[in-house]
């Protein structure tokens, strides 16, 4: 069940967390955690990537249709948590996977519809993380909106703007910070309280060159499947 590479980046140890209990109902084609991706349900390969970056271990929250997904997906090197509760949003799928990690481990929380995370990114998230503080990847705004267009080729106010990095998943947190961000955790809001309060405890890590950062919400973005 564990990995351990994990200990290699400077002796730290993290416990990825999937989120992965939605039902999927904006996409109307069941849990995302089973939406085919690379020949294999979406959730194996969200918490391979995490169990291969360098997580200690991996615990996989289950919700919406977790018999299904159970039976389906291979998640034997895993550790799974189903979350009864689960249509309460994804807070409650957040304090469940919190509570089933170790708990002197950081916690390097993941969705199960960003199909673009990679191993690559986990390991970065790991490599570039503070003591104390909070590691997120970012992604440039222009991957997003123009088709990945390199920087070099923009220019102007306009062009800078579109570039800038916008915050997203994964999401790495200390040790030290889980009983604080946990006591703000509410809703479908996961851990959004706690970075909007304290944005002076979060360091962004540039990740676009890994993807994009999207997640699947709707039948439009089913491109991000490949």
């Amino acid at each position: 069940m564990g990995n351990q590479g994990a200990d290699s980046t400077a002796g730290r140890r993290a416990t990825g967390i999937v989120l992965a209990a939605g039902a999927g109902t904006r996409l109307g084609m069941g849990p995302k955690a089973l939406l085919p991706y690379r020949g294999r349900p979406l959730v194996e390969v969200i918490a391979g990537s995490l169990l291969d970056g360098g997580c200690r271990e991996v615990v996989v929250v289950l919700g919406a249709g977790a018999p299904e997904v159970a039976t389906i997906a291979d998640l034997d090197r895993y550790r799974v948590a189903i979350n009864p509760a689960w249509r309460s949003g994804m807070g409650s799928s957040f304090l469940l996977g919190e509570q089933t990690a170790d708990p002197g481990d950081h916690l390097l929380i993941a969705l199960v519809d960003q199909p673009g995370l990679t191993r690559a990114t986990v390991g970065r998230l790991l490599a570039h993380h503070r003591p104390g503080r909070i590691t997120a990847a970012a992604y440039r705004r222009g991957d997003m909106s123009d088709g990945g267009m390199p920087a070099g080729h923009r220019a102007g106010p306009e062009s800078e703007q579109q570039n800038r990095l916008l915050r997203g998943h994964p999401l790495l947190i200390d040790a030290s910070l889980r009983q604080s961000v946990i006591a703000t955790v509410t809703g479908d809001a996961g851990a959004r309280g706690f970075l909007r309060a304290h944005p002076d405890l979060v360091d962004e890590v540039d990740c676009s060159d890994q993807s994009t950062g999207e997640d699947i919400d709707t039948p439009d973005q089913l491109g991000l499947l490949g």
